[in-house]
């Protein structure tokens, strides 16, 4: 702990020593400046900090502790600790003494254990003078320490390099958002359709968490294999204020954790490595960082997250475990009973109590974490805008504009803000378009001179919105045919024609159900009824005739 951010007990000017009014002068003359804004970022801190010569974290306590005192120097100066939890209550000869026995006595090959070196803390405070301290401060010293270090000293370099990662260690993240990692999984589940709650196959998670507060700050379940388009959902959710997206839910949950990365860390994977992901960080300011290849841990924070959430998904119906011999006889499609909105609100229901439990490596709970930077260095700038935030990731097409617009996959697209740039499309490069998978009703085409986007839809506004996967199974189905030329009119009517198929499809199936449903309620109904009493003798005929009239009503059904 540096001691030059403990808290002083008695904070005057004449009991400071020379030492330390130079100390407090200086931080003074850094932190009072900065104090005067409404908001300092990690560059100012950063830069205070190299002044200085602390770290981030301690600027901005600096900067707490002038903004709550009276802003004068004596607010800054350093001294003992005021006992509070988690400080050092030793007197600082105490302190330094343990220090000293621990460096020359446990940090050796000789390997002394902790029972020898407390017989040597013992021995020198009585010859100094000094209150004896008792073991377990000296065992929450040496826990305290550095591992490897501790290792090191006592076993030898040799010895170390199991603690070591191999190629180096990742940097030390400490501010919210200077870092999110994101990474995608199958999810180890089935889940079924919306209508007819069968088995549809298993979804694809992509996950963002920030490395600082390890709180989890974006969130996507696909039925699609991981793309561009994943990616730039995760971000979006990531920097938009979630309150929305948890009422679409219909989710009651506390998830405060949204803002703009000022750097996304990822694998090698093609779609990180897009036109689109790289083309919007470089729209909004948010640096791209690639793992480096070989070194699995620079990457190991997301990948732990994973592997929690694929545990917890274990618990669930429909889970296909990790592997085939731990799911045994296990049927996971018919065991399936979550849909993938459903999903997605046991995943935020998750995610929410995460937040709320005691991080292993943070000693605090991510929220508490997020609070905390939160206070430090102000709330993260979230984009209000979560549609046009979404463009720039979306995955890019060049095309040249003619005199009727954009032509797209036999679709055309044509918008009147499109005419100063047809006057002149003979001098213009191919434009920068941009198309959402999900709905290619309309493109957004980028302003030849200038960074805005001018929204363009179909030519044909009478057209309903599709899919680009509607779109390339229809040419596929147009080529089975024979057709050698697609043009737009067979396009959209082999997607009306699929769609009905469906829709007939999906009537039958429920028409069919339901019929088998009223079959088994007539059964269980009959084999619940009571057994009727025997007839009388004379009544033979008549008795066998009403006991024959139930399984004649069954079988009409």
């Amino acid at each position: 702990m540096d001691e030059g951010l403990t808290e002083v007990v008695e904070r005057g000017v004449l009991t400071a020593s020379g030492e330390a009014w130079a100390v407090a002068v200086r931080r003074a003359e850094v932190i009072g400046p900065l104090a005067l804004r409404a908001r300092v970022g990690v560059d100012a801190a950063d830069a205070a900090a190299a002044q200085l010569g602390i770290s981030r974290r301690q600027v901005y306590a600096l900067l707490r502790r002038w903004r709550q005192g009276e802003g004068v120097v004596t607010d800054l100066l350093p001294g003992t600790s005021s006992g509070g939890r988690g400080w050092s209550r030793l007197p600082d000869e105490v302190e330094a003494l343990l220090a000293e026995v621990v460096g020359l006595r446990y940090l050796s090959r000789q390997r002394r254990s902790v029972a020898a070196v407390y017989r040597e803390v013992v021995r020198q405070c009585r010859m100094r003078g000094l209150a004896v301290p008792a073991r377990n401060t000296l065992v929450r010293r040496i826990e305290g320490l550095d591992p490897a270090a501790v290792v090191s000293a006592r076993e030898g370099a040799d010895r170390v390099r199991a603690l070591r990662s191999a190629g180096g260690q990742p940097p030390v993240i400490e501010g919210l958002l200077e870092q999110v990692q994101m990474d995608h999984t199958v999810v180890d589940l089935e889940v079924v359709d919306d209508r007819f709650r069968r088995p549809i196959g298993r979804p694809y998670v992509t996950a963002a968490i920030d490395v600082a507060s390890r709180c989890v700050v974006g969130l996507v379940v696909t039925l699609e294999p991981p793309s561009a388009l994943s990616v730039g959902l995760c971000l979006v959710h990531t920097a938009t204020d979630k309150r929305a997206w948890l009422e679409r839910l219909g989710v009651q949950a506390v998830w405060p954790m949204s803002g703009k990365p000022r750097m996304i860390h990822v694998d090698n994977a093609a779609e990180f490595k897009s036109e689109a992901l790289r083309r919007g960080c470089d729209q909004h300011g948010i640096a791209l960082e690639y793992r480096p290849l070989g070194l699995p841990h620079f990457g190991g924070i997301i990948e732990r997250l994973i592997g929690t959430m694929m545990e917890m998904v274990h618990e669930l119906p429909g889970t296909t475990f990790s592997n085939p011999a731990e799911r045994g006889d296990y049927d996971s499609q018919a065991s399936a009973v979550l849909t993938v909105a459903e999903l997605n609100k046991w995943l935020a229901l998750a995610v929410a109590s995460y937040h709320g439990q005691v991080h292993g490596t943070l000693k605090q709970t991510p929220a508490g974490r997020w609070e905390q930077g939160v206070a430090e260095s102000g709330r993260p700038a979230t984009v209000a805008g979560e549609t046009a935030f979404l463009v720039d990731f979306l995955p890019v097409i060049r095309r040249t504009l003619t005199r009727t617009g954009f032509t797209i996959d036999h679709v055309q697209y044509f918008s009147d803000a499109l005419k100063p740039w047809i006057a002149r499309r003979d001098r213009l490069e191919k434009f920068v378009l941009r198309r959402d998978p999900r709905d290619i009703s309309r493109i957004w085409a980028l302003d030849p001179d200038g960074d805005a986007y001018v929204q363009v839809p179909y030519r044909t506004l009478s057209r309903p919105p599709i899919s680009v996967w509607e779109q390339r199974a229809a040419v596929a189905r147009l080529r089975e045919q024979g057709r050698d030329q697609v043009d737009e009119h067979a396009l959209f009517a082999m997607v009306e024609q699929m769609r009905q198929i469906t829709d007939t499809a999906a009537a039958t199936t429920r028409k069919a159900r339901r019929q088998v449903q009223r079959r088994s309620t007539t059964r269980d109904r009959a084999a619940s009824a009571p057994t009727p009493p025997p007839p009388p003798p004379c009544q033979e005929d008549r008795a066998a005739g009403a006991a024959a009239q139930p399984f004649e009503v069954i079988e009409q059904w």
